[in-house]
């Protein structure tokens, strides 16, 4: 059996379908294995019997709704071993929870109740685990006092539970019945099921290996942070994430490919020999370098790939569906860049593994999705280093973080596909037409008068003698976005080529309108970004509801009140009004002529246009 000295501390992760008995399994592991403090007393359920749950639900709303939903980290030892118990949330609701406890765990205990067999929860938090990298897991059938500790309940589980783990990758499946109120087979045996033969949760626990920290694999170390040393020069911190590096050792900065050798290696009590795995140290190099905090340094004989496009795994959380095509930040390790997922392979069935065609990816959901990147980064695959090959994905409005991936491999034609020089730039091609480039984005309420707007100002512009192209969205929809739809999903990918054609427009030195609702605020922001600083101007062209409705010229908002036009804005898909638009005009209250000249006004004050 393991000993503490040799096994190291194991940490493990509780996991299943809600209301599987995780808190009361826990707290009973704990209680059983002496783990508690001798002075705090058992509590009691109002039946009187001991509440060894209430030993883990910490929070007060799971206290009073009798789920988990915090994550909770519990350090403890038995004479064999020292552990971090993760209990992690079973509700569908909590997922995100589970994922963030479950990557920081070596091995998952995975619950099943005996009377409610593999839920598809249960499904999900195993192809979770399994991609999380475990090769291993116990699967605890629970509550077998319920059952009489019935072996012909336990064994169709564990019978089922095989092959399915072995479709996931899953290498080793421990099956062991237990009782968290009894404590059967727990830490002690127990009298309710003497046909069992096998190893108690604990002993399991104590004779499992932990997931090895990669001493012998190559040097690898996110830059966490610069430091200027006092007596001159920088020095990079960050965590050895793989490896090991010292003075004298060569090193590989990525992604810009620059080398330098190691001068000294520090860490918070001052110089050591080498940095190891885990060990947050600082690196000083011999030679000047442009280092940045998210660059990577590695042993410079066994870089990294670099790369800005990828296949990955995703666990979507967000409350809002996944939109194909939408920027999002990616962040990897300390790095945090602009990113889109550019297609959506499949959405896998908990059920069945199957994988199934998906234009989105809900709550929970898991998906294999290709992502483009706004530039390249170092990265591993997460079978390689979950440090480097793992990441979150946030929403650039909420700052919330929506989903968590594990990157398999680089998409080939990211190191195919590379940028054309041309000889004619920009402002070569804007300074032939007398002009400087610019992207007026039109937006608001179908009725608004945006496109009546967008024709006003073109024809002043043009007999003004600049060179402007007007981007209508009904016009686009007839040609480039005519595969499109009105999802929320298709909104934004017709959203995303109209911004790709201005920015190109840009580019050839037009004055470029682009007149469409565009009724999502992170999509006219993802717009901005795309153009040169100073040429972007959001005008938020503006009628209060009742008004557009009053003029609905095409008669949209009369069948969609009807309900014969599903996902208009305004009526059942919802408009994010500009916060601060560059201009904001009221097509309510001014005359398109005067909103025009005001339009005008704004591009000579810009600088765009001839005095």
């Amino acid at each position: 059996m393991a000993s503490p000295a040799t096994s190291g501390r194991l940490a493990f992760i509780t996991c299943g379908s809600v209301d599987d008995g995780k808190s009361t399994l826990l707290g009973r592991l704990l209680h059983d294995a002496g783990a508690l403090p001798t002075d705090r007393d058992l509590p009691l359920t109002p039946d009187g019997e001991p509440d060894h749950a209430a030993l883990i639900d910490g929070l007060m709303a799971e206290r009073e709704q009798g789920i988990t939903i915090d994550v909770a980290y519990r350090p403890f030892a038995t004479r064999r071993r020292t552990f971090l118990a993760i209990d992690a949330p079973g509700h569908e609701q909590f997922t995100r929870n589970m994922v963030t406890g479950a990557s920081n765990a070596d091995v998952a205990v995975i619950l099943v109740d005996a009377e409610k067999g593999l839920l598809p929860q249960t499904r999900r938090h195993s192809h979770l685990v399994a991609l999380l990298g475990m090769k291993t897991v116990i699967l605890a059938v629970t509550k077998m006092d319920r059952v009489g500790g019935d072996e012909a309940v336990f064994r169709p589980i564990a019978e089922a539970f095989a092959p399915f783990a072995r479709q996931l990758g899953i290498e080793t499946v421990i099956a062991i019945p237990v009782s968290g109120r009894t404590g059967d087979q727990v830490v002690g045996r127990g009298m309710l099921m003497p046909w069992y033969q096998g190893p108690t949760l604990l002993e399991a626990l104590e004779g499992l290996p932990v997931r090895g920290r990669q001493s012998d694999a190559p040097f690898r170390m996110a830059v966490q942070g610069v430091v200027r040393l006092p007596a001159g020069g920088r020095a990079y911190s960050g965590r050895v994430a793989s490896g090991t590096v010292r003075a004298g050792q060569a090193l590989r900065v990525l992604p810009s490919g620059r080398t330098a050798t190691v001068e000294a290696v520090t860490d918070g009590d001052g110089p050591v020999a080498e940095g190891l795995p885990g060990r947050s140290v600082m690196i000083r190099l011999d030679t000047e370098l442009d280092v940045a905090r998210g660059d990577v340094l590695t042993a410079a004989g066994a870089p990294l790939e670099v790369a800005d496009q990828f296949e990955a795994h995703l666990v979507w959380m967000g409350e809002d569906p996944l939109l194909p095509g939408r920027i999002y930040d990616l962040k990897l390790g300390t790095r945090t860049v602009p990113v889109q997922v550019s297609d959506i392979r499949h959405r896998v069935d908990v059920q069945t593994l199957a994988p199934l065609a998906a234009r989105t990816l809900s709550m929970n959901d898991i998906g294999l999705v290709h992502l483009t990147l706004g530039r390249e980064i170092a990265f591993a695959p997460y079978e390689e280093s979950a440090e480097l090959g793992g990441f979150i994905l946030i929403d650039r409005q909420s700052l919330e973080t929506v989903g968590a991936g594990m990157i398999r491999f680089a998409l080939r034609r990211s190191h195919n596909i590379h940028r054309q020089a041309l000889n004619v730039d920009r402002e070569t091609r804007a300074r032939l037409k007398g002009q400087k480039p610019a992207v007026l984005w039109l937006t608001g309420l179908s009725g608004a008068g945006k496109s009546t707007l967008a024709n006003a100002v073109e024809a002043r512009l043009t007999a003004m003698g600049h060179h402007a192209y007007l981007i209508d969205g009904d016009n686009l929809r007839h040609g480039l976005s005519r595969d499109l739809g009105f999802t929320d999903a298709d909104r934004v990918e017709n959203i995303r080529r109209a911004a790709e054609t201005a920015r190109m427009m840009a580019d050839a030195g037009l004055i470029v309108l682009v007149s469409l609702i565009s009724p999502f605020a992170a999509e006219r922001q993802m717009a901005r970004g795309l153009m040169v600083e100073g040429e972007f101007m959001e005008v938020f062209v503006d009628a209060p509801l009742e008004v557009v409705e009053a003029r609905d010229v095409k008669g949209l908002y009369k069948k969609a009140r009807a309900g014969e036009l599903a996902n208009f804005t305004g009526i059942d898909s919802p408009y994010e009004a500009p916060q601060a638009p560059d201009l904001h005009i009221r097509t309510d209250r001014q005359a398109i002529d005067t909103a025009a000249d005001q339009v005008i006004a704004t591009l000579k004050d810009a600088g765009r246009l001839r005095d």
